[in-house]
């Protein structure tokens, strides 16, 4: 018998575990913590007129402030010229109001060294801004760090005007054969006809190297097994490759940056984390050549052998315009990837908005990925994506560009094969979209438990499921413009669909194909708002389809 007054105890409680069920156990971040002793590069003889080369004078600036215990190393506001530094232990580089950090454009000034390149060892040239086993260092401030970009990256013609196709010609460098790609040197156009010409592997001299180096393009920070990281309030832009890259490094903390690249930009990612650790990303912009927000962890066997998923991680509060991808896992996922968390994020314009790619060759596995109030505009690709066929192509094609379908076959399950599961993904809000959502998996491992819940989608095209098990959408609404079929489900078995709505006078609401296809059920929904509601083809059973 319950005594007087305990109910109201016992309705909290019983309230109190149904919150902490609607609400994720976030993973810990350790913050950094710097001395306020101050390290001005004026006092180090910096010149901010943008001629002056200042690399040894804001090198020896951190060096002094790393060696007396840390503290800031500030930048005032001008125009400081520089080459690639480096950061160490216990420092805060600090970029005042109108300061403007711009990496030379002489190549000269960048050494080949050993680095990573999507998720192999490559020689590359040193990148702008790095550090190796360094602990508790940051860069923030209001300031700007540019990476002086275009006179490493190539061009192609689709993706400029007439005129400035033209411009760029005449600036020099070299066509491709083909004339539909810019470079900006021999060098480059030698490094580009050669299939992976930073790899370290014997036969390659250093002569060799030098002979590719302008192909070389570095990322325009790279923290390489680094603890306590931080970057607050600046803005990283005109990258030569990836913009942000955070390698083998754990507790990172990023917020309130902006990452700007030229949206025709190759391989101009925004922050690509690799293998990293207890990260938070929140309150950021994005406007990018490639993928927004990345998630890595190496590729194919180097991947598998460095066996370092990217895990818990938090990113919150950030909006993404132009890109391949808002939120993107892979391609390169061969160590895996798990336990992270997405919110209250806006795209805007970018190709695809939660993007999910791997291929065979890959493995790994990825899962436990939790996502939600995730808000979309002019999507020009899939809003939602997962896609076991990546083929290293921009996600939407461009003009008069001719793609096949990949071939599907059968093949042995091995290390290589990569997984995709346990994802959940709530209160998706999509104005605008070539397709709501694709998920195609492959014939050997399907794509499986995916839950999608409490979502509009507004799109020219519904939903495809391919080579996929247990998919659950619930409380999903997909209004689109080709209605035959809305829901297109293809070699996919238990999939449950309940209070889905869609376009009145829709021609098809479900479209079942091949005979592998079983238990696809669908139920708490409106059928006779379809002129047709099912249809089962190319091997599908229709007693394998029930209406709940």
């Amino acid at each position: 018998m319950v005594k007087k007054g305990s109910f109201s105890l016992i309705f909290v409680l019983v309230a109190s575990v149904l919150f902490a069920q609607q609400n994720w156990v976030l993973p810990h971040v350790a913050q950094t913590k710097f001395k306020t002793t101050t390290y001005n590069i004026k006092n180090y003889g910096a010149v901010p007129d943008g001629y002056f080369l200042n690399t040894k004078n804001i090198q020896k600036a951190i060096d002094d402030c790393s060696a007396k215990g840390g503290g800031v190393v500030f930048v005032p506001g001008g125009l400081w010229l520089t080459g690639p530094i480096v950061l160490k232990n216990n420092v805060n580089l600090n970029l005042a109001v109108g300061a403007t950090l711009l990496f030379t454009a002489d190549k000269g000034q960048y050494p080949l060294i050993k680095a990573n390149w999507e998720g192999f060892p490559q020689m590359r040239n040193q990148s702008p801004i790095s550090a190796e086993n360094a602990t508790n260092i940051a860069i923030t401030g209001k300031g700007i760090i540019d990476g002086n970009g275009d006179v490493w990256r190539a061009v192609k013609k689709e993706k400029l005007t007439e005129s400035q196709w033209k411009k760029l010609v005449a600036s020099g460098g070299v066509l491709s054969e083909n004339k539909k790609s810019w470079m900006p040197s021999e060098s480059y156009a030698k490094g580009d006809s050669e299939k992976d010409p930073g790899k370290i592997e014997s036969g390659k001299d250093d002569a060799y190297y030098q002979s590719v180096k302008d192909f070389l393009r570095p990322n325009l920070l790279v923290f390489t097994n680094c603890d306590k990281i931080l970057l607050d309030g600046v803005t990283f832009q005109n990258s030569p490759a990836w913009c942000l890259h955070p390698l083998m490094s754990k507790n990172i903390t990023i917020k309130n940056i902006s990452v700007k690249n030229p949206w025709y930009g190759q391989n101009g990612d925004g922050i690509d984390l690799e293998s990293c650790s207890n990260v938070l990303i929140e309150n950021s912009v994005l406007d990018v050549g490639d993928d927004g927000l990345c998630i890595k962890s190496g590729r194919d066997a180097d991947g598998r052998a460095r066996a370092m998923p990217s895990k818990d991680i938090i990113i919150r509060g950030c909006t993404v315009y132009a890109s391949h991808g808002g939120f993107v896992i892979g391609s390169e996922m061969s160590g895996g990837a798990n336990n992270i968390y997405v919110s209250n994020c806006t795209f805007i314009g970018s190709d695809i908005g939660l993007r999910f790619k791997t291929t065979r060759g890959r493995g790994g596995v990825v899962e436990n990925i939790f996502i939600k109030d995730i808000y979309m505009k002019d999507i020009p690709g899939d809003a939602i994506l997962f896609d076991m066929y990546y083929a290293a192509k921009d996600p939407v094609s461009l003009e008069g560009e001719k793609r096949e379908l990949p071939k599907v076959e059968m093949l042995p399950v091995d290390e290589t094969t990569p997984q995709f599961q346990n994802f959940n993904i709530s209160n998706v809000y999509v104005n605008g979209a070539q397709k709501a959502i694709f998920i195609r998996g492959l014939p050997e491992m399907h794509i499986k438990n995916i839950k999608i819940e409490n979502s509009v989608f507004q799109s020219k095209e519904g939903v495809d499921i391919q080579e996929a098990s247990n998919i659950q959408l619930n409380n999903v609404k997909v209004y689109s413009n080709n209605t035959n079929p809305v829901i297109d489900i293809t070699q996919s078995d238990n999939i449950n669909i309940s209070k889905f709505d869609y376009n009145n006078d829709a021609e098809l609401l479900l479209r079942v194909n091949g005979g592998r296809s079983k238990a696809i059920k669908i139920g708490l929904t409106n059928y006779k708002i379809a002129k047709e509601k099912l249809s089962v083809e190319l091997g599908a059973k229709i007693q394998d389809v029930k209406a709940m």
